[in-house]
């Protein structure tokens, strides 16, 4: 009964592992040989993934529902914020307006479709001869990539940093594998 038992944990393990690395940014793609305006922007999108995947990889319940105050969005929020304007920069990438969705995604999915959004606008991006028609679409308003890199993607990247933060408090953190200044993970 025990090696059934662990068999199966084992099966399950190695799933979840195995899902997990399909994601996009479990390491940042290798850098562009050339730098224009889209290779900056793509990496900087590449970049804001590989922190989210890895401010979120291996997060809790308890994760989730941590938040040091009532004036502060718990983890799960934070992550559906995120996921939220991964929404706003991949629309901009294809040129679409922005409206309302009301889907309910719960953590896995909202996790898995923030990553393929940012792969995807990145991917956009890279290709690029011209990232200024990439404009942020509200309704009639068309507002400048700029407002991306300061609005969507900044604010991404800081609200990574505080999950990170979060996560350290719960006794959960970052694996210190994960190393951001390469983009890699170390293996064993």
């Amino acid at each position: 009964m025990k090696t059934k038992l662990f068999f199966i944990t084992l099966i399950i393990t190695t799933t979840m592992l195995s899902q997990t690395k399909e994601l996009p940014y479990y390491e940042l793609p290798e850098a562009s040989k050339t730098f224009t305006a889209g290779t900056v922007a793509a990496r900087q999108v590449d970049a804001l993934g590989f922190r989210f995947y890895h401010a979120t990889d291996g997060l809790t319940e308890a994760d989730l529902v941590y938040k040091p105050s009532d004036s502060v969005r718990t983890t799960g929020e934070t992550v559906k914020h995120i996921y939220e304007l991964s929404i706003i920069v991949l629309n901009s990438t294809l040129k679409q307006e922005n409206v309302k969705d009301n889907t309910v995604l719960d953590f896995e999915a909202q996790r898995s479709a923030a990553l393929n959004n940012l792969k995807q606008a990145a991917d956009i991006l890279r290709v690029s001869e011209d990232i200024s028609e990439f404009e942020i679409i509200f309704g009639s308003s068309r507002i400048p990539f700029w407002n991306n890199i300061n609005g969507p993607i900044a604010d991404s990247i800081w609200h990574c940093g505080q999950i990170a933060s979060f996560r350290r408090i719960t006794g959960n953190p970052i694996s210190p594998k994960v190393n951001h200044f390469s983009g890699k993970v170390k293996q064993d």
